[in-house]
Parts: structure tokens; C-alpha cells; sequence
């Protein structure tokens, strides 16, 4: 009896351990904004205006008065603003059908493992959705800059992804954020267009980009920023954001996996995370439309 309690107790660890090991693979957004705890379901969060403060003339014509102030005048009056705006945790949450003992004792396949791995790898897809659509404002509807690409990329003669690159580092820069090292998410189209765009199109003109990165297959860095491919960037869009600063996953559970035994039976996975994403600096972002292909 005691070997058997110790089983049961080394396979719930097991599980716990295996859950952590696959939690981010294959989905990048929380690697790249700030993530930090809640202890309570309801966030209350204020957004700051971004950009730097200025004043405006009586004729409505925004001039920088703080500069060049006359002599023996009072200070020019500025403030900066602040919307508040609150979110609520949302629960990701699944379970296997119950695993029988016998199945899980004498399978080729090791099905504890294979459905942790999935069940893990599905809520964290749906929490990477959840960050993704945030950070591209498709809940909250305002806020970020935009760039609605002119010619789309898979039109090598006419396109310019080098200009639209620059374009959305250009808009974050504006509003008084640093964009070296930014995040540019596309989707697998859209790398392969760049891909043949850089190394098919001006691959002679790039030498370096070809030979250095077509090695691994992987855009890693292009004009400071870092690319990044993820499945659950909407088709023709993209988004570009300074990491750690756009965007906050506020974490109120874990992602956590639990074995429920049935003595006899058999066993089932359960895995589950809490949390929310919010924009908190929303003009640290630069979203793309139009990108291609459709």
C-alpha cells in the first residue's frame, strides 16, 4: 500500500513538472510582454496618454510654447491624462476524458504525457489569442498607430517591406518610445513573403542578410526589430510593439495541471490558467493591415 501511495504522489509531480516544461512552446506573446501577479479577478488599471507634453495656442494651432518662454511670463500649463479602465480575469480551462488504468499501463504511446502536452499547449494558445487580440486593440477599439500597407508584400515589383518596417519603428518613436528590439509579429505567409522578398528579390543588393540568416530557415532580426511568425496573427495583418512595455498579462492563476484519480478506473488531466492581458501603452504599438496575402 505504501508503494502505491508513493506512485500516485511521484505521477501528480510528474505532471506538474511536465505541464511547465511545454507551457510556452510554440506560443511567444506572453514571452514578450510584462508579465506580473493579481490577486484579485477585478484589475483596475489607468492608461497614460502617450507622447510628450505640450500646449496649445489660443488659436488651436499646437505650437511648443514651453520653449522660448518670455521673460518675467508664468509657466505654460500642461498635464498629462490618465483614462481609467477596468478588466476582469478570464478562466482557460479543459480536461481529458478519463484515461483507464489498463490503457495507461500497456499503450505504446505514453498518453499521460501526450495529453498533458496537448491540454497545456491548448490553453496556452488561447491565452497567446487573448494577448495577440489586445495588443492589436481588437476588443478595445482605439488607441494604437496604423499602417495600412500600400501595395501588399506578395507583390515583389511594386511592395516595399523595408518602408513599412521603418514606417511603424518612425510611429512608436513619435509618441516617445524606444523601438530598437521591437517585436514585429507576422504569420507564416507573411515570413515566407519576406523571406522571398529579401533573399529572391534583393538578395543581391543583401548579401549578408542572405548568407547569415537563411541558414536556420528564421528571420531573427531585420532594422532592429525581431521577427516573430505565430499562427495567431490574423491573416493580411501584423503587429508591431516594444516588448515588455505595451502590453501587461496580469496572472491570477497559473497554468496549472492536476491527475484526478478513480482508484480502478482510471485517471483524468485537468489544466487550467487565469488571467488577463491589458494595453497599457497602447501608442507603443504599430498594427498592420493590408499586409497580404489575403
Amino acid at each position: 500500500m505504501a508503494d502505491t501511495n508513493a506512485m500516485a504522489e511521484i505521477r501528480g509531480i510528474d505532471i506538474d513538472k511536465l505541464a511547465k516544461g511545454f507551457a510556452d512552446e510554440d506560443n511567444v506573446f506572453k514571452k514578450f510582454v510584462n508579465v506580473t501577479n493579481t490577486s484579485a479577478r477585478e484589475i483596475r488599471w489607468y492608461q497614460k496618454t502617450a507622447g510628450f507634453l505640450d500646449s496649445t495656442d489660443t488659436t488651436g494651432i499646437t505650437a511648443s510654447q514651453i520653449a522660448n518662454t518670455d521673460f518675467k511670463s508664468r509657466p505654460v500649463v500642461v498635464e498629462q491624462s490618465w483614462t481609467r479602465t477596468t478588466s476582469y480575469v478570464r478562466k482557460y480551462f479543459v480536461e481529458s476524458p478519463w484515461l483507464a488504468d489498463e490503457d495507461i499501463k500497456d499503450s505504446d504511446i505514453d498518453i499521460l504525457a501526450t495529453n498533458v502536452r496537448d491540454l497545456v499547449r491548448a490553453v496556452e494558445r488561447q491565452v497567446d489569442a487573448r494577448i495577440y487580440n489586445v495588443l492589436t486593440v481588437s476588443d478595445l477599439g482605439t488607441g494604437e498607430n496604423a499602417r495600412a500597407i500600400i501595395e501588399e508584400w506578395d507583390d515583389y515589383s511594386n511592395c516595399i517591406p523595408i518602408d513599412d518596417i521603418l514606417y511603424g519603428k518612425e510611429q512608436i518613436r513619435t509618441y516617445g518610445y524606444d523601438p530598437e528590439g521591437a517585436i514585429f509579429a507576422i504569420t507564416p505567409a507573411v515570413h515566407r513573403l519576406l523571406l522571398n522578398y529579401l533573399i529572391a528579390t534583393k538578395g543581391s543588393s543583401i548579401p549578408a542578410f542572405a548568407s547569415q540568416k537563411i541558414g536556420n530557415g528564421v528571420v531573427q532580426e531585420i532594422l532592429g526589430c525581431k521577427i516573430v511568425v505565430s499562427t495567431n496573427v490574423t491573416t493580411d495583418k501584423a503587429i508591431m510593439f516594444v516588448p515588455e512595455r505595451a502590453a501587461t498579462w496580469k496572472s491570477f492563476s497559473p497554468i496549472t495541471s492536476v491527475a484526478i484519480k478513480d482508484p480502478g478506473i482510471g485517471t483524468k488531466i485537468r489544466v487550467w490558467e487565469e488571467g488577463e492581458a491589458i494595453l497599457t501603452d497602447p501608442r507603443a504599438c504599430c498594427f498592420y493591415s493590408n499586409i497580404g496575402p489575403t
